[in-house]
């Protein structure tokens, strides 16, 4: 179930659409936080759908802290970019798993 809306009210638009249904098929652009440059080099790694870049934050645990810095070593994020995609997956599991 969705957070209450006081919480909703703090996302930005599109952590709220993110977080709005199940991952599905989205392309992994749809995470908040993944530029388009960022997106790129995420599909040069063969991640090219969010449930596959959901699957490596749940690979470590929900570590924020080593998810956030294997997007930075190995696939160029920004710190901006990894704490918003952190940050968007761990919302996303405390709605949905």
């Amino acid at each position: 179930t969705l957070r209450g809306s006081e919480e909703m009210d703090h996302m930005s638009p599109r952590l709220r659409a993110f977080l709005s249904e199940p991952i599905g098929e989205k392309d992994v652009c749809w995470v908040d936080g993944i530029s388009h440059e960022l997106a790129i080099n995420l599909v040069t790694k063969g991640i090219n759908k969010a449930y596959i870049l959901l699957g490596q934050f749940l690979l470590m645990h929900k570590n924020e802290a080593e998810f956030q810095r294997w997007l930075i070593c190995c696939c160029g994020a920004t710190e901006c970019e990894a704490q918003q995609s952190s940050n968007c997956l761990k919302e996303w599991c405390a709605c949905f798993l």
